[in-house]
């Protein structure tokens, strides 16, 4: 957790700023040199007017990737619904490399998608599918349509049918309301998880995606929970005296890392949620704290003040490794690391004077590069793809959730009418939630 030059937990709490439900996203930036793509209007069977205009989300979602630049609908030269319909020779002089038809018919109580996806210069078809629906589901099954598409036409997998949780505070009558929601990847259909008058904070989700990992200051002090998303059962896992903070699933989903001070001093743990069995990693008279996973699960990296000033080590996760290794030298700061789903690339928070930004540091050759250009960045969090990455920063003295790409060249925010965001955590593309 960003806050300035310090780590210590306690004190992020008192500086920490949570939001409202409502997301919307802007694109602030950044989109140029994307690939023209058609998405044309799916075409309808039934009376009644459609819940959601599956084209128009799938358009959303490539243009948000930023690899892709779809056609206006008003500059659309035709509207087919299938392939026999295409005139692949009238879309090749508009210079358009893909187009996207389909349509949408009803099926018992719900719908039947259906999509296909042309190569225009070949007049081939390179994907295709029809898709079962209904009208909660109608959204979702549009960025699965998406993932599809961004997967055929990338190589990489897409990550528009994933969720985000992040927590919310709204301000009334000078008391605050805390609130943790699970979103759509782009701001829709939020959930509330849990409402509260005391402040809930680093949500961490499970790699299944049912439950969520988050800290409470319920009981007036820190704690850590354990909550089913589909029970909304919640089970407090760590309630020390002192410090309960930072928690992180480990890749197996077995354990969760969580920072704890029971003996003086904010040191790193491993929980093992089957039998609660404790394990200390760190052992320090500095400030540990950030617990995150590599993906093989072999490893935790964490920040610490041991060398001075906050850094950002990894230490074997074991319990065996010997001493923290330091995997972060440029500048007087860096902090909240997490390392990308391929293991490249670790995201973190970089200090340069009193600016706090996101920034990325290549594990091979340690080149950091910079992604953001906002003044006080925190908790960024890799997509499941790790081609986007989620923080909390400020925008006109309010706290906003935000996205960028990995090499910096898309840049999103997601706003909400009133309230401050902070704590965003990227779900993995396995999770379901019914509202």
């Amino acid at each position: 957790m960003l806050r300035k030059m310090m780590l210590i937990f306690l004190l992020a709490m008192a500086l920490a700023h949570p939001a409202r439900a409502a997301l919307t996203i802007e694109i602030t930036g950044g989109t140029e040199g994307a690939q023209p793509i058609a998405i044309v209007p799916f075409g309808w069977d039934g009376q009644d007017a459609l819940p959601t205009d599956v084209a128009e989300v799938v358009a959303a979602d490539l243009h948000r990737s930023g690899a892709f630049a779809p056609v206006p609908r008003t500059d659309l030269i035709s509207q087919p619904h299938e392939g026999p319909q295409i005139n692949f020779v009238d879309w090749r002089v508009l210079g358009v490399p893909n187009i996207v038809v389909g349509k949408v018919r009803p099926s018992g109580s719900g719908y039947m998608v259906q999509f296909q996806l042309f190569d225009v210069f070949k007049g081939v078809q390179l994907t295709g599918y029809s898709m079962a629906s209904n009208a909660q589901e109608l959204r979702r099954t549009a960025h699965q349509i998406s993932d599809l598409i961004y997967e055929v036409l990338t190589g990489k997998p897409g990550a528009f049918a994933t969720r985000i949780a992040y927590v919310a505070e709204v301000v009334t009558k000078g008391k605050s309301r805390y609130s943790l929601y699970v979103a759509d990847a782009d701001g829709y259909n939020p959930i509330p998880i849990l409402h509260s008058a005391a402040p809930l904070m680093s949500p961490s989700w499970s790699p299944d995606g049912k439950r969520l990992a988050y800290v409470s200051f319920e009981r007036r002090r820190s704690e850590i929970y354990i909550h089913d998303l589909a029970t909304r059962k919640r089970d407090r896992v760590a309630s020390s005296q002192g410090l309960n903070s930072a928690p992180a699933w480990s890749p197996d989903g077995q354990r969760l890392a969580l920072v704890l001070s029971k003996d003086g001093n904010p040191e790193i743990y491993i929980l093992n949620i089957k039998d609660n069995r404790l394990q200390r990693i760190t052992d320090s008279p500095a400030i540990d704290t950030e617990p995150t996973w590599t993906p093989d699960g072999a490893r935790l990296v964490f920040t610490s003040d041991r060398g001075g000033k906050p850094q950002i080590y990894q230490v074997n996760a074991n319990g065996n490794g010997g001493k923290p290794q330091r995997l972060t030298f440029q500048g007087d700061y860096n902090a909240h690391g997490v390392v990308s789903p391929d293991g490249r690339s670790l995201v973190m928070v970089h200090g340069q004077g009193n600016r706090f930004r996101v920034a990325v540091q290549d594990l091979s050759s340690n080149d950091l590069r910079i992604l953001t250009d906002t003044r006080l960045d925190e908790s960024p969090s890799f997509a499941p793809n790790g081609a986007i990455i989620v923080y909390a920063t400020e925008v006109n003295n309010r706290g906003v959730l935000a996205m960028v790409s990995l090499d910096g060249s898309v840049r999103q925010r997601l706003t909400q009418t009133e309230g401050d965001a902070r704590e965003p955590a990227w779900g993995p593309r396995t999770h379901r939630i019914k509202p």
